[in-house]
């Protein structure tokens, strides 16, 4: 494509020293239109941010800051009215080709500030122009040398590529140039369909990549509960086994423990008994009531042994007490200790 430049209305080099002449031309000093005059009326008046730039008869005399000075009428002329405050300079939109060939449409902004005011007059015709199409090349340039994806991603390359271009030229102008940033990239309208296609197939590829990993940390939190689960559950059947073998264990050793002491009391019990029968066998008639409490308990044992099973016995008297008591006198000589 074809880049046209309009040029803006540029006042001509030559100038009248006429009474008209000193009326200037007061635009605003914020505008691109350059140059800016003022009108001429003695006592001059700089506001805070401007300098103006005061000529004799032609050739530049003097520059005056913010303040008031002293003009010469028909002679003194403010030729330039300069706003030193930074200012932003809008670069129209415009076509340029990347390097994968992919035509877009690029605008931006390029703030600057004047510095030098007298290079500022003298140094171009036109400074804010000059910027404007520098900034321009400038763009095409950069963006000649990068791939579409590069220039959607990578602004601030373009940005300081373009900066330090325009800076370069700027400096012969007294300018200096604060920043430059890219408004609006456009690509070509296929491009731009295609782009969108591209984009909806992404969006649609990390929505199931993320219902997939959704559905495998569901399933993943699932296997992990499944396996706490069977954990608590082993650990609480162990548990429950040690508990019972733990109370198995203290009943068995109880019970132990209580038939231990029931022997042993009645051991003692036994021995407090044997004790005791001893003392009474050496009193007098000891032995005789032994021999008879032995032949009664010799009697019931016969009869406990008719009732409770199918074996016949047979004595010789069976009736006889005589002979039931010499069995247990027998029984009681047999049952004595042998005096040492």
């Amino acid at each position: 494509s074809i880049l046209r430049h309009h040029h803006p209305p540029i006042v001509s080099a030559r100038r009248s020293y006429t009474l008209e002449s000193f009326g200037g031309s007061r635009s605003a000093p914020g505008s691109e239109e350059w140059p800016v005059t003022s009108m001429n009326t003695i006592l001059n008046i700089v506001p805070q941010g401007e300098i103006h730039v005061v000529e004799r008869l032609g050739k530049m005399h003097n520059v005056e800051q913010s303040g008031w000075f002293i003009a010469i009428p028909f002679i003194d002329q403010i030729a330039y009215v300069i706003d030193m405050r930074e200012r932003s300079i809008e670069i129209p939109s415009q076509s340029a080709i990347t390097r994968d060939n992919v035509s877009v449409d690029v605008s931006g902004n390029v703030y600057i500030q004047f510095k030098d005011p007298q290079r500022a007059c003298y140094g171009a015709r036109s400074p804010l122009y000059a910027v404007r199409i520098n900034a321009q090349s400038a763009m095409r340039a950069a963006i000649g040398e990068m791939e579409l994806d590069e220039i959607l991603h990578n602004r601030a390359t373009i940005n300081a590529v373009v900066k330090g271009s325009v800076q370069e030229a700027a400096e012969a102008w007294g300018i200096e140039v604060k920043r430059y940033e890219i408004t609006e990239v456009t690509p070509d309208r296929h491009i731009s369909e295609a782009m969108d296609k591209q984009a909806a197939a992404e969006r649609n590829r990390r929505e199931k990549v993320l219902e997939a990993e959704g559905e495998k940390q569901k399933a993943t939190l699932e296997s992990e509960g499944m396996k706490i689960k069977l954990q608590n559950e082993s650990e609480g059947m162990r548990i429950q086994v040690e508990n019972e073998a733990e109370a198995e264990r203290t009943k068995l050793l109880l019970e132990a423990q209580g038939h231990s002491e029931a022997i042993i009391l009645k051991a003692k019990a036994q021995a407090e008994a044997i004790k005791l029968v001893a003392e009474q066998l050496k009193q007098a008639g000891g032995e005789d009531a032994a021999k008879l409490k032995l032949a009664g308990d010799y009697a019931e044992m016969y009869g406990e042994m008719g009732k409770s099973s199918n074996t016949m016995l047979f004595q010789q008297n069976p009736g006889d007490v005589n002979a039931l008591l010499a069995q247990a006198a027998a029984a009681f000589e047999a049952g004595k200790l042998p005096s040492k």
